[in-house]
């Protein structure tokens, strides 16, 4: 059960919050939880992080965060799914009538730099963005590529990825000036909102993009996700211990993890999503919006309606920051469902790194 859920404003990488590492990131929305909740004591803390710099994140938010040397923590790293990992993972750690924080957190702008290590002494590093998400003889895309591969073999053409994006950005600005996201956000420093939805990001504007991967692709810049800064995390404890506080909460009554061929990893949650679709009809989806090809290849293979995925905006407008973001999907549902007394069946998924996904099913109690 999850009875409380908070996340950061999402800013873009080098905007808002490009000065803070991210246990300071994490620190906040820890304790905003615990403090909507009335807790004061967890029995462990799990978030997701991608990019590092290592250490256990989870471990060094939760002493910043004042809950106290006796709580442990764990970093968990599933790429893109990392955020929703950690969740499904606490909820299976659950014991008793315990609670358990989790989450995930990114934080690209105070990133270390990473560097293969030289050979000899006359070489110098070698600086790589990424790591190896599978060997590169079986195959190891970068995203970009491999989204415009899955969207074209999906028949998704580029008309219908400028509409879902500019769909996206048009939700996100109307929730923010309805006030949507103000009960789940918590402030960081100057930011208050989330800083990269646009307005008047019209299909007919975002047709003026070049492709941003491959020459003939229909991925570009607007109907893609932005490199983000943000965290989120969710109090999770037993039904009984929800009924005996008397509050509302979302009930995990499914959750799957699957795998595909690494050259299509953004249809990584496909499996996930059919299998759980077959024993629940969700009435709002929250799926990870990296790219809009990518994104609606996921919901046509899974049966479901783009109408239904992310009704106040999804990655494309609100950014994604990795590790993060598998939570964050989350924290959103907990606001549609449960903060204004919405649908009673949600799913959130999203696809990752190395042709990995994640699918989780949530109901509406209380």
């Amino acid at each position: 059960m999850i009875i409380a859920a908070r996340r950061t404003p999402i800013g873009e990488a080098g905007g808002l919050l490009r000065h803070v590492e991210v246990d300071r990131l994490a620190a906040p929305v820890l304790r905003a939880v615990l403090d909507d909740a009335g807790i004061e004591r967890v029995d462990d803390v799990l978030l997701g992080n991608v990019l590092g710099p290592g250490g256990n994140p989870a471990r060094v938010a939760a002493l910043r965060a004042g809950l106290g040397e006796a709580t442990p923590g764990m970093t968990i790293d599933r790429q893109c799914a990392s955020g929703l990992s950690a969740i499904t993972t606490a909820a299976s750690m659950l014991t008793g009538d315990g609670f358990v924080l989790a989450g995930g957190v990114e934080s690209p702008s105070t990133a270390p730099w990473r560097a293969w290590r030289p050979r000899n002494a006359t070489e110098p590093p070698r600086f790589y963005q990424r790591a190896p998400f599978a060997p590169a003889e079986i195959g190891d895309p970068d995203m970009g590529p491999a989204a415009d591969l899955v969207a074209a073999e999906a028949g998704i053409g580029r008309e219908r990825q400028d509409a879902f994006a500019a769909r996206s950005h048009a939700r996100a600005t109307a929730a923010q000036d309805a006030g949507r996201f103000d009960a789940e956000l918590v402030p960081i420093g100057p930011a208050t909102s989330d800083e990269r939805p646009r307005r008047g990001f019209t299909p007919e504007r975002l047709a003026r993009f070049r492709p941003a991967f491959t020459a003939d692709g229909t991925a570009t810049a607007a109907n893609s996700c932005g490199i983000s800064d943000g965290a989120a995390a969710v109090l999770i404890t037993s039904e009984q211990q929800r009924a005996k506080l008397g509050v509302p909460g979302l009930r995990l009554i499914g959750a799957r993890t699957s795998g595909v061929d690494p050259n299509r990893l953004g249809l990584g949650a496909v499996p996930a999503m059919r299998d759980l679709c077959e024993r629940h009809a969700p009435e709002v989806v929250e799926f990870n919006e990296a790219f809009a090809g990518q994104a609606l290849a996921c919901l046509d293979a899974a049966g479901l309606d783009e109408e239904l995925a992310g009704p106040d905006g999804g990655a494309i407008a609100l950014g994604h920051p990795w590790g993060a973001s598998g939570a964050v999907l989350v924290v959103r549902l907990f606001s549609r469902m449960v903060r204004q007394d919405g649908p009673r069946i949600g799913m959130a998924a999203l696809s990752s790194g190395g042709g990995l996904g994640v699918a989780t099913m949530w109901e509406r109690v209380g």
